[in-house]
């Protein structure tokens, strides 16, 4: 009976052994589960300004007249006069490219039924445009597009179907660097954050780059540009 009692006392300390360690070792993987939980959500913000590396201008003129024959003479006449005005600006042939005409019959066009017609019968838009990667070339030769009045055509004013854009291109090559000083922007937000509550900034847990964006530097100067990114950081806090 006496040896009965030592076996089952031994049996149960070994139990209760076995139930402290285990416990033990819930309570130590509890604790490091809470501590990966510990973590800060940072923002980081890269801004730089850039200027535009490509310019797109279309140049458009009216032509009218009564027959389609002559119509299509004085539009190709016209078009040889603006070429030899880019081309004395300095643009090579392959930046100039041609639309076909848009010829309106004032005669059957819905726009002039009900009001006063037109002295002639077809009016065409014609477009040129530039597509150059050397930007102050465009600008200089915008400046000066006037000089084609005296050459007997004259440009319509820009409007909201063809405006003229500068763009910036070459956004790979600033990529690397932006996220770069996004990151560190974000790792010192994530630093401030640690030193007030008593941590620190420990490996990057998660990270989202965001996008890009470019946009005009301010309505007046649409070849310089501003490009942005913002990056989402977490990083773990540790003791």
């Amino acid at each position: 009976m006496e040896k009965n009692s030592r076996g089952i006392s031994f049996a149960a300390l070994i139990i209760a052994a076995g139930i402290l360690l285990g416990g033990a070792a819930i309570g130590t993987g509890f604790f490091f589960s809470r501590n990966t939980d510990r973590f800060v959500t940072v923002k980081g913000l890269a801004e730089r300004e850039v200027d535009a590396d490509l310019a797109i201008w279309p140049i458009t003129f009216r032509v009218t007249g009564d027959e389609l024959d002559k119509l299509q003479e004085e539009i190709g006449m016209k078009r040889d006069i603006v070429t030899g005005f880019l081309r004395e600006a300095g643009f090579a042939a392959e930046e100039i490219s041609y639309s076909a005409p848009k010829i309106s019959d004032t005669r059957t066009d819905d726009r002039y039924r009900h009001g006063t017609l037109p002295d002639k019968r077809y009016i065409a838009n014609t477009t040129i445009t530039i597509r150059s990667p050397n930007v102050p070339l465009v600008k200089k030769t915008m400046e000066s597009a006037s000089a084609l009045v005296g050459r007997g055509v004259a440009i319509a004013a820009e409007n909201w179907e063809t405006p003229t854009e500068f763009l910036f291109m070459g956004l790979n090559s600033i990529k690397p660097a932006m996220i770069e000083e996004a990151t560190k922007n974000a790792r010192e937000a994530a630093e401030k954050f640690a030193l007030d509550s008593g941590s620190k900034v420990g490996k990057i847990r998660r990270a989202t780059q965001g996008y890009f964006s470019i946009t005009d530097r301010d309505r007046n100067s649409p070849d310089k540009k501003q490009v942005r990114v913002v990056t989402t950081v977490e990083y773990f806090l540790v003791d």
